[in-house]
This record gives structure tokens, sequence and C-alpha cells, in this order.
């Protein structure tokens, strides 16, 4: 098995590097056919490793790769963590990434950077799985910071676009303030512990349970601010509210990069990184509070924006940043395997969903405003069906997979009795009945009704090719059947020996106390699935101006909710504007007036000016020497005599 999880980490890092270094050479479909068959075995090998760890408890010990760093008592080596937490993030990681290469065979047929493309998500999947196989924080680090790099690129990849580049470059800047606080949340274990290797952080933390960390004179308790600073770093990767703003413009990528980056990857490494902490977070209620009221209020925020959203993709973005807000809600009540089963299922749903919305733009040349689509069911059928699946699933649908991951958290908000748990569960149900009605609401106006896309456009809509088709029909599968498969083992009696202690979980607590809650609770996910529709259809299926009159109505809570809260406008006032300012009075004041007009052109303009004025002594005439040459001879003699006089 050592072998095998080897292969998995390194051979989308061979993809990469054929495709990057040697795609001119071997072609387009060369370059394709290499990273995604590679991905693809990897992929597979992920699942026999789920099947070995998770299923069967056959854990390996820690892999050791090569040695790394020895200063000091600062000590660790690069190897590899395999457990079942890890055993389902590769799967989910491989799974879908394998996936997005296939359809980007597909919906990057017309585009002459192929090999480039599919480079970067072969490097983008190889940090990702360095990240969530990392048996200690710096090199989990390292896979953080390149999923980060890998991210800047594919959302950049169309770097002629200008909005695709400040796009690239906003996520980069917004994930670099969460990861100041990883950063520094792994100064402070290394502080507190003595190590960055994660059994031993696990295996001592204990030992401080009521120690304190001194700062400005004042006291903190250590595991509180540990915790913290870690939950900051999970904040910027998994988008969460203050730190989400790069996500929605994370559209500006294509769309196979959102679906890998928005469905199941770089957003869930925060729900990762607080669930492989989850030792740590127990100790510190302080911390699992402010998760449990950041997640609750993400899941509220982002369904409200999701609501008058017209950008196809950027509906499905706010979805994904709301369900993000699902997972930290349990991972704040210690529903910690509730929490990683959502991220399960989410993954397969969510990338179907955002898939299906790149067959959609496929089919209707490049159009993504859904005011201009409608009418097309009968265009691209199969789209349309697998799109009403993963609606069904996000929604709540019995026996699809969101219907065991999100009720469960839900119920597990109610049964819990930590503080924010009564906030979080009003937050997390009214976010179902908004998702119910924005995720209808993407159906109705892409697909019923009379079509608003021009002629041309509608005539001309039809399926994408066979890898486009594949891809969505197996995710597909996943988002009907892998919740119902699973739930024994994610989340039922079974869960204490599917975790085997990578996650904390005990008997007697909030996952057990989730299964007893009351009938009203029970059905309350339901209920809200099915008020969702119902206003969706009332909205958009009777033929009638009810949205825009509605829209006319509530005009202000309409561009309140339109304008994403005003976030992007608040940051432009406080941060924005006077760091520009800021940086415009250090480039003119401060290097232009000061440090260049002292330096070197302060130099440059001395000497110009002595060589001007020297300049005019030369003016070629033999009288005006020979007198500069008298005066001179005058000047030294009478220095000789005076020298003479004063002895």
């Amino acid at each position: 098995m050592e072998f095998l999880i080897k292969l998995i980490v390194f051979l989308p890092v061979v993809g990469f590097l054929i495709a990057g270094m040697a795609g001119r050479q071997i072609g387009d479909k060369a370059s394709m056919i290499i990273t995604s068959g590679l991905v693809s075995i990897a992929g597979l090998a992920s699942w026999f490793v789920f099947g070995e760890v998770a299923l069967l408890g056959n854990v390996p010990p820690t892999i050791h790769v090569l040695d790394w760093v020895n200063s000091g008592t600062l000590s660790f080596n690069w190897a590899f963590k395999v457990d079942t937490l890890t055993a389902v993030m590769l799967v989910v990681v491989n799974t879908v990434s394998a996936l997005v290469h296939w359809y980007s065979m597909g919906y990057m047929e017309d585009d002459p950077h192929k090999p480039r493309f599919f480079a970067y998500l072969s490097l983008f999947t190889f940090a990702m799985l360095m990240l969530v196989t990392s048996d200690n924080l710096v090199q989990m680090f390292f896979g953080w910071e390149g999923v980060g790099l890998a991210s800047y690129l594919l959302i950049g990849f169309w770097y002629k676009k200008p909005s695709a580049n400040a796009a690239a470059i906003k996520a980069f800047v917004v994930n670099r303030v969460g990861d100041f606080g990883f950063a520094l949340g792994i100064y402070a274990v290394f502080l507190l512990v003595g190590s960055v290797e994660i059994d031993v952080i696990f295996a001592r933390i204990g030992e401080y349970e009521t120690a304190t960390l001194s700062f400005l004179g004042h006291e903190y308790h250590a595991i509180t601010v540990i915790a913290l600073l870690l939950f900051v770093g999970a904040m910027g990767k998994s988008a969460q509210l203050g730190l989400h703003t790069w996500l929605p413009d994370a559209m500006e990528g294509p769309t196979p990069v959102s679906a890998l980056i928005h469905a199941a990857t770089m957003v869930t490494a925060g729900v990762f990184l607080v669930a492989r902490f989850s030792p740590v977070f127990e100790l510190s209620p302080v911390a699992l509070t402010v998760v449990t009221y950041v997640g609750a209020a993400t899941a509220l925020f982002a369904a409200s924006v999701a609501l008058v959203q017209n950008d196809i993709k950027r509906v499905i973005a706010y979805s994904t940043c709301s369900q993000l807000g699902y997972m930290f809600v349990a991972l704040g009540v210690s529903a910690y395997g509730g929490a990683i089963f959502h991220l399960f299922t989410h993954a397969f749903f969510k990338a179907l969903l955002f898939l299906g919305a790149g067959s959609v733009i496929h089919a209707m040349h490049h159009e993504q405003d859904m005011r201009k689509m409608g009418g097309i069911k009968n265009k691209i059928p199969l789209t349309y069906i697998v799109m009403v699946i993963g609606t069904l699933a996000i929604t709540g649908m019995p026996g699809l997979s969101g219907y065991f991951s999100k009720d469960l958290i839900i119920e597990a908000a109610y049964a819990a009795t930590t503080p924010g748990a009564e906030f979080a569960f009003v937050m997390v149900i009214t976010a179902a009945l908004m998702t119910s009605f924005y995720s209808w609401r993407l159906i109705f106006m892409t697909f019923h009704g009379q079509t608003r896309a021009d002629n041309d456009t509608f005539d001309h809509a039809h399926e994408g090719p066979w890898t486009i088709k594949l891809s969505l029909l197996l995710l597909a599968v996943g988002a009907v059947f892998a919740g119902w498969f699973y739930k024994g083992s994610f989340i039922g009696d079974g869960r204490f020996t599917f975790w085997n202690g990578s996650l904390v979980t005990s008997a007697g607590d909030v996952m057990d106390q989730a299964h007893h809650v009351p009938a009203a609770v029970i059905w309350s996910p339901f209920v809200a699935m099915v008020l969702g529709f119902g206003l969706a259809w009332y909205f958009y299926m009777r033929g009638s101006d009810i949205a825009k009159r509605t829209a006319e109505t509530w005009d202000g809570l309409y561009a309140f909710l339109l304008n994403k809260w005003y976030f992007d406008e608040l940051y432009n006032l406080i941060f924005v504007r006077p760091a520009f300012w800021l940086g415009r009075v250090f480039w003119k004041r401060g290097d232009e007036d000061t440090i260049d007009g002292f330096g070197p052109n302060g130099v440059s303009g001395l000497v110009a000016g002595v060589a001007a004025r020297v300049r005019k002594l030369q003016t070629g005439y033999v009288y005006h020497y020979a007198f500069a040459m008298i005066i001179g001879l005058a000047i030294a003699v009478t220095w000789f005599m005076a020298q003479s006089g004063a002895h």
C-alpha cells in the first residue's frame, strides 16, 4: 500500500511536468490524455485505499518519503499520514479532479493553450494531495500555498481578460490574509508543544490545557489562540464570511476550474484543517463557538445573495459558500463526522451543478446570464436531467446525498447545547429554504418557459461531446447514491470503527443526540425544501412578472442582496483606497521626491548643473583662455607673496 499511496500523490505532478514542459512537443491531444489518464489512475487507486483504510481498517504507518528539516529542536520529515480522514479526502480530490480533467477535454476544445491548462489542473491536484496527506504542519502549509498558487494560475488562465486577472489577484491577496493567520498558528503550536508533527501535537496537547501565551503584556489561553489562528486560515481557503469576497469573482476562470476549486478541493481545505485538528479544537469551547457563529452567518449570508444573482455560475458559487457554512456549523458543534460527510456528498452534487452549468454555457455560446436563457431543456435534455438531480440532492430530497448529510447537520445544530447552537439552527433552516428557492430558480430560468436567447444561439444549442456527458453521468450517480451508501459509516453506528481515531468521536456525543431530535426538527428541512420549490415555481413558472414587481417593490433589499451586502464596497473604502493612497504617498513623496530626489536624480542633477556652468567657460576664444591664465597666475603670485610675508 505504501507504493500505491506514493503513486496517488505523485502521478498528478508527473502529468504536470510532462504537459507543462513538453506540451508543445507532444501536442494538445497527448497532453490532455496523459494528464487525465494519470489523475484517473490516482483516482481509482484512491478508492482502493479508501476501502482498505476506512472500510477494512488497514491503516498503514506514517509513510516516510525523505528527510527534510533537522534544526535544533525543530525536526520533521516529508511523510504521508494516511488514516480514514486522509482516505476520504483522497477519494474526493482525485475523483472530482479526474472527472474535471475529462470534462475539460470537451469544454476547452477550442482553446489554443490546452497543454498549459491541463498542466495547471494537475499541479492543483498535486498541491491538494500534499495538503491532505501531510503528517506535519509545514508540509501542510506547503500544500496550502500550492493550491493558492495553482488557483491563481487557473482563475487568471484567460489572462487577456482584465476581469480574470483582477479576480486572480483578488483571490491571491484575500487568501494571504488567511494564510498569515495559519502561519501564526503554526508558530504558536511550535512555541507551545515544541513540534509541528501532527501525531506529536495530539499526543502532547492535553498537557497544555490550561497553558497561556503572553502577548503585549496580556495572558491568553494558549489552545484558544492556536485554534482561532488555524481557523483564520480555514476562513480564507473556505471563503467564510469576512474572507469570502474572492470566491464569486473566481468565476472568471473557465468553468472546469470553478468545479475543481469550489466543489471539492480548495474550498474544502479549511474544513479539512479544522477536522484534522479536532483534538485541539475540542479543548477550546471559545474557538468552537466562534466556528459555529461564523459558519451559521456564512450559510445565511451566501444563500441570501444567491437568491437574486443572474450569472448561473455565481449562483452556484454562493451556494458553495453557503454549504461550507453548514460544514463549519457541524464542526462548531463537534459533529465532525457530519461535516466531513457533507463535504463528501457535496463534492458530487456541487461538481455536477458546476459542470452542468458549464454544459449550459457551452451550449449557449458562452452566455452565462440566466436572463438570456430559458426554454432549452429539450435542446440539452441530458444536462437538464443531471442538473435537476443535482438540485434535488442539494435541496435535500429524501434518499439523495444531500438529504443524509445536510439534514444531519441541521439536527446536530438543534441537539447541541453549546453556545451558538440555537443561532446556528435558525440560520441553517432559513438557509435551507433559500437554497431550495435559488436552486429551483436557476432550473426554471435556465431550462423552462419561453427562450430569451437570440435565435441563432437558441437554434444552435446542443449537448457537448462524450467527455462532458460521461463526467456528468458519473457525478449524477454519486449525487444519488453516495449519501445512502455511506451514511452508516460516516454518521451511523459504524462511525467509531470507520473513523478509527482520525476524528474526535465518543459515545453519547452530539452525533448520537442528532438521531433523537423531535419529529418537527426532522421534517423541517423537507418543509423548507417544499416551500422553496413552491415559491420559485410561483415566481418564475406562472408566466407573470411577479419577480420583477417584487424586486421593484423591495428595491432597497434587492439592491442590498444584488450587491452582496456591499462587502466589496466596504472593503474598498476601508482597505483598498487607503492602501492606494498610502502607496501613492510612498511612491511620489518617498520614492520620487526623497529617495530619487536626494539619491540618483539629485546627484545626477548636481553633476549636470556643475557641468552646465563649467561648460560656459569653454568659449573657444584664445584671448579668453589667455585672460584666465593671467588671472590664475596673478592669484598664484599673490598667494606666494602672502605666504612669504607671513614668515
